[in-house]
């Protein structure tokens, strides 16, 4: 086991993902915990891994959520034995299809790009990581060929959250809600960190309340640190997918009614969103600057309202009355914030008054 050998997520994931690209026949698990980058330092061999496998799972389902296809193998003759379960990532997905093609000049450009790429996104313990997996039978001389990589970029409180995780270690920190003017302190057992609806949202459990609780990522104000010699005890796997079915029945059960301008950005964007099978409604020729009605899911009325308000008049919001008043205190805010004595005509755009 290799000594203070720190890895990020990012970089675990990536090295992860190279791995399981590079092969045909598929990883086992000890495959990936012996081998691969950001695993392999705090492996041991015949002894007690249970952490280091609870974090694989846990990255499973980000490289799942990041839309990356991950396929399980079973292998022939022994159905349902999680212990000889190889996992890869089919490479024939990444390929472009056959009906697109380029020019000389164009696949010049294309080819100098991926060289400084590939050069440039695997460090030295990567590629020495990508070197041992030759020692597997695995041709990984040229894992990414035609693949970029689509990791999100994290709030600074994802790597010392996942690192808690896995550790079993209670954290604190401060949270600044919505309408607060202070930060709270909360004393938080971290059970996963999911990506939901393009926001990375912390699941576990609040001490103080003695409940599970979800935190945005991007409410928590300065450092996340552990709790002196607090632990608390996994409750198995799962959590992940517990909590982005709660943040999923959120987001369907509301709705928002908003109308936007024919041709703006905001129409434009916001059109991709709305509920699925509803139809785009059709301008009015005799009215070209009739707004358009969209209805759209939402988890978070607080981040949708800062959405809607960035608009300006290009929107307006008819349902709900408690995001229509969100909108609109932001732009009477913002309007303020830019006027001297506050006493110019109240916004009307995005709040539903119709002018």
């Amino acid at each position: 086991m290799e000594k203070n050998s720190r890895v990020s997520v990012e970089e675990r994931l990536f090295s992860l993902v190279l791995a399981l690209i590079a092969t045909e026949i598929g990883l086992t698990k000890a495959d990936i915990l012996s081998t691969v980058q950001g695993y392999r330092q705090r492996y041991l061999p015949g002894g007690d891994n249970a952490s280091l496998e609870r974090q694989f799972e846990r990255d499973k389902d980000d490289i799942r959520e990041l839309g990356i296809p991950l396929e399980v193998v079973e292998q022939q003759g022994e159905p349902g034995s999680n212990h000889h379960l190889r996992y890869r990532i089919p490479k024939g997905l990444y390929e472009l299809p056959a009906d697109v093609t380029f020019t000389p000049d164009e696949l010049m450009l294309l080819k100098l790009a991926a060289t400084v790429w590939r050069e440039g996104s695997l460090s030295a313990e990567s590629q020495r990581a990508m070197t041992k997996l030759h020692a597997l039978g695995i041709d990984s001389s040229d894992p990414v060929l035609g693949y970029s990589p689509s990791l999100r970029v994290r709030e600074a409180s994802f790597e010392p959250l996942s690192k808690a995780m896995d550790r079993g270690q209670v954290v604190a920190f401060l949270y600044l809600k919505p309408g607060e003017a202070a930060a709270h302190r909360r004393q938080v057992e971290p059970r996963a960190v999911v990506l939901h609806d393009g926001r990375w949202h912390l699941f576990g459990t609040d001490q103080d309340a003695a409940a599970t609780r979800t935190y945005l990522l991007s409410r928590i104000v300065g450092p996340v640190v552990s709790v002196p010699g607090a632990l608390f005890v996994e409750h198995g796997v799962g959590q992940g997918q517990e909590a982005l079915s709660e943040l999923e029945a959120l987001w369907t059960a509301n709705i928002a009614v908003v109308s936007a301008e024919p041709g703006s950005d905001a129409a434009v964007r916001l059109s991709k969103r709305r509920v699925a099978g509803e139809r785009p409604a059709d301008p009015d020729a005799s009215n070209p600057h009739l707004h358009q009605p969209l209805h759209l899911h939402y988890t978070d009325l607080n981040v949708l309202a800062d959405e809607l308000a960035g608009y300006g008049p290009e929107v307006l919001v008819r349902s709900p009355d408690s995001l229509r008043a969100a909108v609109r205190s932001r732009l009477i805010s913002v309007r303020d914030a830019h006027t001297d004595s506050g006493v110019s005509a109240h916004p009307q755009a995005a709040t539903g008054a119709d002018s």
